[in-house]
């Protein structure tokens, strides 16, 4: 009876010690926001690349979707330039092993020779994919000035 309680204590530590492993915490979330706006702003596609889950779509301004790969390739396209970038307010949220960050994001820069000087509200999914976190999709609207 004993061997009994003593392995169903065990599968009992050992399955929330599995869970505790799937939940995503705050620094980790911001650990991967980091990491993908300092790909950007290297226009180093392969940190850009690191970060994004293979399914990641984003969802543009106007309302369409552009592809993870579409991402990648402008990230560290000669078309596309920051001169300054940050991101403040963050507000996190976390469920198991899934987090909604809502964030500002502003930028200047070029694009295709156009400048921008642009403030935006972003909505960040980040997902924690056997012990790995991904950014699963991105939605960002302008902030008007």
């Amino acid at each position: 009876m004993k061997n009994i309680y003593g392995a169903v204590l065990f599968f009992i530590i050992i399955g929330q010690s599995c869970q505790q492993k799937k939940v995503i915490t705050k620094e980790e979330v911001m650990t991967v926001i980091e990491r993908f706006d300092r790909g950007w702003k290297t226009k180093n596609t392969g940190l850009v690349d690191s970060v994004l889950a293979p399914s990641y779509i984003y969802f543009t301004q106007s309302g369409g979707i552009s592809s993870r790969n579409k991402i990648v390739e402008t990230a560290g396209s000669p078309e596309y330039a920051l001169d300054t970038v940050q991101r403040r307010q963050f507000d996190i949220q976390i469920e198991g092993n899934t987090a909604v960050v809502n964030t500002i994001w502003s930028g200047k820069g070029v694009y295709y020779g156009e400048p921008f000087d642009d403030t935006q509200r972003c909505s960040i999914t980040i997902i924690k994919n056997k012990g790995k976190l991904e950014i699963l999709s991105e939605h960002c609207t302008l902030i008007k000035k």
